[in-house]
C-alpha cells in the first residue's frame, strides 16, 4: 500500500532508491532531505501530498493499471512485470477484480489494488469511477490491457493530463475503416501502444493514416525461476506407453491456432511411428476436429485432455511442443513456456514467431497451413535425438537471453519516463 504518513516513506525499497540516487543524482537527494526538514518543521499533515511531492522530485512515474489478474498462470508475465516495476520505485496502482489471485503478491510488493474492473464497454458509471481515480490520484500514466479497460479508460482520461499506454498482443482485428478500432488502438488520444512482438507492430503499421511513432515492441518477458520446480508426469496414467514419443499442444480451439492442420499432419505420419499427441485446452475435442481423425489408425494416439489448471507438467514431460498457428499470434506464451522448460518446439513461420523461431537453432520452423511439412518436421525430431536435444537446450537459452522479464521491466520503466519527461 502507499505510505499514509511520512515515516512510511522510509521502507527498504525507498532506501535502496535513495542510495542509488545518492551516487548518481546527489542534487536530488539534497533537495529531498532539505524538503523533509522544512516540511517537518512546519508540521505538514497532508502526507499524500508530501509523497506526490517526493515522487515529482525523483521523477518517479505514477501509473494506474487496469487489467484482469484472476488467473495466476496466464497473467504471470504481466503481473510480475508490475511487481518488478514497483520494486524499482515506480508508483503503481492496479484496478482489477477483487477475486484476482495475484492481489496478495501485488500488495506485498507495495502496489495499491482497487477492487474494480469495467464489465461493459462505454459504460458511464464505470467511466466515471476510472475518471475519479485519475483525478484524485494525479496519475502520470494510464496503462490499459483489454478491450473493456481500453474503451472506458480512454473516455475517462478525456481532457486530463495523463499519458495513455495500451497493450497489444494479437496481430489482427484492427482496421482503419472500422469505427470500433478508432475507439481503441486508433484513437487519437492514445500516446503509445506496447506490442508484444514485431509481427504485431508491423500489422499496426499497415493501417492507413496510422502514426507509426506510437508503437514500440516490448516482449512480455519470462523468468527461468518460474519453471525450476515443475514436476514430471507418468504418461502411463493417461494411457500413453513408456516408449511413446509425446508431443504436446496447449491452446484453446480458435481458428488461428491451426489445430486441423496438426491433426492432418498426424494422419500423414508412418503408422509404425509411436508418436502420441496430447492436446490441452478448451473445446479442442470439437466435432469438427474429431471428424478429421475419426476411423483413422492415428485416432487412438491423439489425447484430448481439455482444460488443465496445471498444464506445465504435461509440457515438461513431452519430447516436443508443437504450435501449428496460421495467423494472428504474438510471441505465444505457451511456446515460451515450453522453451523455458527445455522442450524442443515445432513452430510455424508466421510473423508473430519471429522473436522465438530461429530454424534449426532453437526451433524447427515449418510453413503454416502445410500438414505435409509439419509431418516431416515431426519425423525429423522423432528420428534425430541429438538435433532434438540441441533445439531444446538452445530454446531455453534463447528465452533466457531474449525474452527476459528483467529486460521487459527496464524497458517499460524507460518508456514511462520518456512519456512523462520527454
Amino acid at each position: 500500500m502507499k505510505p499514509t504518513k511520512i515515516g512510511d516513506m522510509f521502507n527498504i525499497q525507498n532506501v535502496y532508491l535513495l542510495c542509488f540516487l545518492s551516487t548518481y543524482q546527489t542534487n536530488y537527494v539534497r533537495i529531498i532531505w532539505k524538503s523533509i526538514t522544512i516540511l517537518i518543521s512546519v508540521k505538514i499533515s497532508n502526507s499524500k501530498w508530501f509523497y506526490k511531492y517526493i515522487c515529482c522530485l525523483l521523477m518517479i512515474p505514477k501509473v494506474l493499471v487496469i487489467s484482469d489478474y484472476r488467473s495466476t498462470l496466464s497473467v504471470r508475465p504481466e503481473a510480475e512485470m508490475f511487481i518488478g516495476l514497483s520494486r524499482l520505485g515506480v508508483d503503481i496502482t492496479i484496478m482489477t477484480f477483487g477475486e484476482s489471485e495475484y492481489i496478495p503478491k501485488f500488495e506485498e510488493s507495495g502496489i495499491e489494488v482497487i477492487d474494480f474492473h469495467p464489465q461493459q464497454k462505454m459504460n458511464k458509471r464505470e467511466i466515471s469511477i476510472i475518471r475519479d481515480e485519475l483525478i484524485q490520484g494525479q496519475y502520470d500514466i494510464l496503462h490499459l490491457f483489454n478491450n473493456k479497460a481500453i474503451i472506458n479508460g480512454i473516455q475517462a482520461a478525456k481532457k486530463l493530463d495523463v499519458k495513455i499506454v495500451l497493450y497489444r498482443g494479437f496481430a489482427g482485428n484492427i482496421n482503419w475503416y472500422d469505427p470500433i478500432s478508432h475507439l481503441k488502438f486508433l484513437h487519437p488520444r492514445v500516446d503509445k501502444i506496447v506490442c508484444n512482438s514485431k509481427g504485431v507492430e508491423e500489422y499496426l503499421h499497415r493501417q492507413l493514416f496510422f502514426d507509426k511513432s506510437k508503437t514500440v515492441t516490448i516482449n512480455k518477458g519470462h523468468s527461468m525461476e518460474w519453471y525450476e520446480n515443475v514436476p514430471l508426469l507418468d504418461w502411463k496414467k493417461i494411457g500413453i506407453p513408456d516408449d511413446a514419443f509425446v508431443m504436446v499442444n496447449m491452446a484453446n480451439n480458435r481458428r488461428m491456432k491451426g489445430i486441423p492442420y496438426l491433426l492432418e499432419a498426424m494422419k500423414l505420419l508412418p503408422e509404425n511411428l509411436p508418436v502420441h499427441l496430447v492436446l490441452i485446452g478448451n473445446n479442442l475435442d470439437s466435432p469438427k476436429n474429431k471428424k478429421i481423425i475419426k476411423g483413422h489408425t492415428v485416432e487412438n494416439r491423439i489425447h484430448f485432455l481439455g482444460y488443465q489448471k496445471e498444464p506445465l507438467p504435461f509440457v515438461k514431460s513431452s519430447d516436443v511442443f508443437v504450435l501449428p498457428s496460421i495467423f494472428g499470434e504474438s510471441i505465444t506464451k505457451s511456446a515460451i513456456e515450453a522453451m523455458s522448460l527445455g522442450v524442443a518446439p515445432i513452430l510455424t513461420d508466421i510473423p508473430g514467431n519471429k522473436e522465438l523461431a530461429i530454424h534449426d537453432h532453437c526451433a524447427w520452423v515449418v510453413p503454416s497451413k502445410n500438414p505435409k511439412k509439419l509431418a516431416e518436421g515431426i519425423s525429423v525430431l522423432f528420428q534425430d535425438t541429438e538435433k532434438r536435444n540441441k533445439l531444446a537446450k538452445n530454446a531455453k537459452e534463447h528465452i533466457k537471453k531474449k525474452i527476459n522479464n528483467k529486460v521487459t521491466i527496464l524497458k517499460i520503466k524507460e518508456l514511462y519516463q520518456e512519456l512523462i519527461h520527454g
